[in-house]
């Protein structure tokens, strides 16, 4: 945490450096370069004609004659002649990941707000072309308990000496301002924010510190200011898969065809705790088949991912029933080996570890209950790796008020998930009474991000319109509920 010298040094560099970006008008015209592009996803498979540019910031607020990074922006216009002259700003998770390749496969999911209104889309410092601050540290080693605190230690001290930048200066506080930045720039005097998960906290944190520059904010799997990421992750978790087995159990279809399924879980944990069992496994893209040791953390992977999306969730007791009746171990490693990679190419993980470092791991070091922690599948194995790599990683700048609850009056659609296992339902309730002018939908059935269901679609729409939730119908909601389980690799009943 900064000193007031140092907080107040930044707030005035970073006011400076807006004022030479000139003010922003109705009619302001954009000071950013835009050049037609086309952006797409990890893949390559998705991809959509926009306006591409960049702008310059100082990566230290507080020194802006020294080092700049270059933000990387993209622009998807509105499909009418005249927009209306607020956009929406995509905020993207993680933290970690890029806003332009993260938003680019799903944009279709915001086409009715995209009638009317800009597309803008910001790597967010640290990740996607912003001067991404990235090493080969992987997401599940913190979950595995493969690698141990000091070999993580030294693989932060290895990964700090590759980095591109200091990532003391990638943090949330420091973002918002750069946000504000592009806001400026390209000449929109005020702009609606869209955030998904981590992007939460960044629209929270922006509408905090610019309130008269933020029309409306839409949150989709939310946390709140007071909640440190990391240490819910492993009961949240829990609680995700244990709803799973809860509803195989009152489906008779499912509780039939794979009865005691949270007890052959069980078992399968006690299985791979005692050492990996080997198998051949066809690889997922050429198709040849190689030796794969199934590990704990394949088990641990699976289950903790899957249940993010009712999708996904609905093949969990087909795969746990595979493995621990039939000794098919096969589908449930497919599914953690592809998930793996997956995640390692979407997120940053330097710039994960300066957000976690310096906003989150100072709130909760030291002073976690390990014992509702020891009694979930992950275990307090994520919490004591990133304790042992924000031991030797930097602490940048974190606002004062970072972590206290908002009391906002810029108008908010809050959207959560019944079963998210990341941000559940309960954060989405605590965030809510942050916003005076603010509107809490549960989705039934859903987990972690909902935007993507038609309904949801419509409400984003009807809210980004009107600037308010006031007269928000959200009776679609009511008829949505979660996906029919597998009950062989064929898919469900009929």
């Amino acid at each position: 945490m900064r000193d007031r010298n140092h907080f107040c040094a930044e707030l005035i560099a970073a006011f400076v450096f807006s004022a030479m970006l000139g003010p922003a008008t109705l009619d302001a015209q954009s000071l950013i370069d835009l050049a037609p592009c086309r952006i797409a996803d990890f893949d390559g498979l998705t991809s959509t004609e926009a306006r591409c540019g960049g702008l310059e910031v100082p990566e230290n607020p507080a020194d802006p004659q020294g080092k700049k990074i270059r933000l990387a922006i993209a622009v998807v216009p509105a499909v009418a002649t005249r927009a209306k002259p607020d956009p929406l700003f995509l905020i993207a998770g993680g933290p970690g990941q890029g806003s332009i390749q993260g938003y680019a496969p799903i944009l279709g999911a915001f086409a009715g707000v995209r009638r009317e209104r800009d597309l803008v889309l910001v790597d967010q410092r640290g990740t996607g072309d912003s001067n991404r601050l990235d090493c080969a540290m992987p997401d599940d080693a913190l979950q595995s308990g493969e690698i141990p605190p000091a070999e993580l230690a030294k693989l932060a001290r290895d990964c700090l000496a590759r980095l591109p930048g200091r990532p003391e200066f990638y943090t949330t506080s420091i973002a918002v301002g750069d946000l504000d930045a592009v806001r400026a720039a390209l000449g929109y005097a005020e702009i609606n924010v869209f955030g998904g998960s981590y992007g939460t906290r960044v629209a929270q944190h922006y509408a905090r510190r610019f309130p008269d520059r933020s029309r409306a904010v839409v949150l989709d799997g939310v946390v709140p200011p007071a909640i440190a990421l990391i240490p819910q992750i492993a009961i949240e978790s829990q609680r995700a898969l244990e709803r799973v087995f809860d509803r195989c159990a009152a489906d008779p279809a499912c509780n039939a065809r794979f009865p005691e399924l949270a007890q052959q879980f069980a078992r399968l944990d006690t299985t791979l705790r005692r050492g990996p069992v080997t198998i051949s496994l066809a690889d997922p893209v050429t198709g040849e088949r190689r030796p794969v040791a199934v590990t704990r953390a394949h088990l641990v992977t699976m289950a903790r991912m899957l249940v993010y999306s009712p999708g996904t969730a609905s093949l969990l007791p087909l795969l746990v029933h595979e493995a621990a009746t039939l000794g098919n171990y096969g589908p449930l490693a497919a599914q953690a080996e592809m998930l793996g990679p997956e995640l390692d190419s979407m997120i940053a993980m330097g710039m994960h570890h300066s957000v976690v470092c310096s906003e989150d791991v100072p709130r909760f070091a030291g002073a976690v209950d390990r014992q509702p922690l020891e009694a979930t599948a992950i275990g307090p194995l994520m919490v004591d790796g990133m304790e042992a790599i924000c031991a030797v990683w930097p602490r940048g700048p974190v606002d004062a008020d970072f972590a206290e609850p908002l009391d906002s009056a810029v108008p908010a659609l809050l959207l959560s998930g019944e079963f998210d296992p990341a941000t559940p339902a309960t954060h989405g309730e605590m965030a809510a009474k942050g916003f005076r002018n603010g509107r809490h939908v549960v989705v039934p059935g859903q987990g972690h991000g909902v935007t993507g269901l038609p309904c949801v679609q419509r409400l984003l729409r009807q809210f980004i319109d009107a600037g308010s939730a006031a007269t928000l119908d959200d009776a679609c909601v009511a008829t949505i509920g979660p996906a029919p389980f597998f009950l062989s690799f064929s898919g469900s009943a009929p």
